[in-house]
């Protein structure tokens, strides 16, 4: 084997760390013996000396690693992993040294992040399953009414201006719709990068309060706000976490109890803080709780289409929260409203970092 890929040489280690692929060189043991800086970025947990089997145990990626080790050629896998966050990787495995006889050979492992590619394929699938779907309704009811105007409504002052104010609501709801599909793909779209600025989660909560004072008192809703006196800082993404906080909040005003109380909730912790919003509304019933934060689910069709809900508001908490590598719950029971509460990680908490 050339002297430049022993895993025993110090040649190794230099070239290694010159490259800008994700890539691991293994000896024969399996363990982890030049890892460039890439691949240490990729999967944090894998350090030199250990064994690749012991960080990432797919069955498929040890059998492969096996085969090469004791074989020699190459082998290309797929390896999906669903946690902390769906990640796909093509993974090519080789024995750069060529032939060893019956010993077990060194085995070199390039990887491939696809988990871009991969969600902007579902993507592609499921806007235009949900879109075409979701907008049929309001397209549909466009066009008829265009068709009364520029018929039997032709002359009709007061008919017209009332079919012109329900084609403005219906045109205002595609456009909530569409922008909403849209915030859901970019959330997805970099769901594997957790972000890592520091946001103050109560000033977060300050702002949102502050822009939906006006829709709460037109709802007679009184907002009350409660955070600690001193900062709050999350590791998260400035204008997720606000569009997560005025979806919650938005719905608690919405769905709740007209003349009703919203509370926003700030807690703090070592490793993590803490955001729930709580209404008094009619609360939710226990069949629907696993469901809400599905794409267009909605536990009354009419009361959400009335309320300008696309249906997609409780499904961008969701991911946005994943993305923070936090965790959301709902707890609610009818006639005692509804606490939905974000945990997420507190900025330079030792929290686990993602590997596959």
């Amino acid at each position: 084997m050339p002297d430049a890929l022993d895993p025993s040489s110090p040649a190794t280690l230099a070239l290694i760390e010159a490259l800008g692929s994700p890539v691991v060189l293994l000896d024969a043991q399996g363990q982890a013996r030049a890892i460039s800086p890439a691949m240490k970025a990729l999967i944090p947990a894998l350090g030199l000396g250990q064994p690749m089997a012991l960080v990432m145990r797919d069955p498929d990626l040890i059998e492969a690693i096996e085969q090469v080790a004791r074989a020699g050629g190459r082998q290309v896998i797929e390896l999906v992993e669903r946690v902390p966050v769906e990640r796909t990787f093509r993974i090519h495995i080789a024995a750069p040294g060529g032939a060893a006889g019956f010993l077990r050979r060194p085995v070199l492992l390039t990887f491939e992040d696809l988990s871009e590619q991969r969600v902007t394929e579902r993507m592609r699938v499921d806007f235009v399953a949900n879109a075409s779907h979701e907008l049929r309704t309001p397209l549909a009811s466009l066009l008829g009414f265009v068709e009364t105007l520029q018929g039997p409504a032709r002359n009709d002052a007061a008919a017209r201006d009332r079919f012109l104010a329900i084609m403005r609501e219906q045109g205002l709801r595609m456009a909530r719709l569409v922008d909403d599909l849209l915030s859901l793909s970019r959330i997805e779209l970099r769901a594997h990068l957790a972000p890592d600025t520091a946001v103050d989660l109560s000033n977060i909560c300050r702002e949102i309060v502050d822009s939906l004072t006006l829709m709460a008192r037109e709802r007679d809703v009184a907002l009350a706000l409660r955070t600690p006196q001193a900062p709050v800082q999350v590791a998260g993404d400035r204008d997720e976490l606000l569009r997560l906080m005025e979806n919650l909040v938005e719905n608690a005003i919405k769905y709740g109890r007209k003349g009703g109380e919203v509370t926003i909730e700030v807690r703090d912790g070592e490793a993590e803080a803490s955001v729930s919003v709580r209404d008094d509304g009619p609360g939710i019933a226990p069949e629907h709780l696993p469901r809400l934060t599905e794409r267009f689910y909605r536990v009354d069709t009419n009361a959400s289409r009335e309320a300008g809900g696309t249906g997609l508001g409780l499904a961008i908490v969701k991911h946005i929260v994943l993305r923070h590598r936090g965790r959301l719950t709902i707890e609610s029971e009818q006639g005692e409203g509804a606490t939905f509460k974000a945990v997420l990680p507190r900025y330079g908490a030792d929290t686990r970092p993602d590997q596959p």
